[in-house]
């Protein structure tokens, strides 16, 4: 999944969701941060299922930037791969500070592959899913693995 196709619910949508997906770390989570690590702009953001997506910006002039995440999934090591690339539009996007471009390019990737515990999936516990050894990937994970996404993308050398 990956640019328009990728699934991410409102903050609003999320709150009213998380109610019922029973107890877990989540219930004291937001629905969304950001901060800058290594001198780019972050976002850790609800995806679907309540599961934490992790994104980072480059700006113009990147080696990547504008690339899709075919075209650098190699050079990248991140959790379940790059599922994201693309500019700043919906819920992937930030103000930027002065003297900070508008046009950046955001990539991320997503906490709800195989194994992933998707805190909606509470709601829906059936005894296959419910054997299933699942790790959910709280805030604090999601932010460490973003920090790691984002020393990459930092370390690579621009245009």
């Amino acid at each position: 999944m990956s640019n328009a196709e990728h699934i991410c619910r409102t903050c609003e949508e999320w709150e009213k969701i998380k109610l019922e997906c029973g107890d877990g770390p989540w219930q004291k989570e937001p629905s969304r941060v950001e901060w800058k690590h290594a001198g780019l702009p972050c976002i850790a953001h609800r995806g679907g299922g309540g599961a934490w997506c992790g994104y980072v910006a480059v700006p113009p002039g990147h080696k990547y930037h504008g690339k899709d995440c075919g075209e650098i999934d190699d050079a990248i090591d991140v959790h379940g791969g790059l599922t994201f690339a693309a500019k700043c539009h919906g819920h992937i996007c930030h103000v930027p500070e002065p003297g900070e471009p508008d046009d950046v390019w955001w990539f991320g990737f997503d906490c709800a592959h195989a194994y992933d515990m998707r805190p909606e999936s509470k709601m829906f516990e059936t005894p296959r899913w419910s054997q299933l050894e699942e790790h959910y990937w709280t805030l604090e994970e999601v932010q460490e693995e973003t920090n790691r996404l984002a020393e990459q993308l930092a370390s690579i050398e621009t245009n």
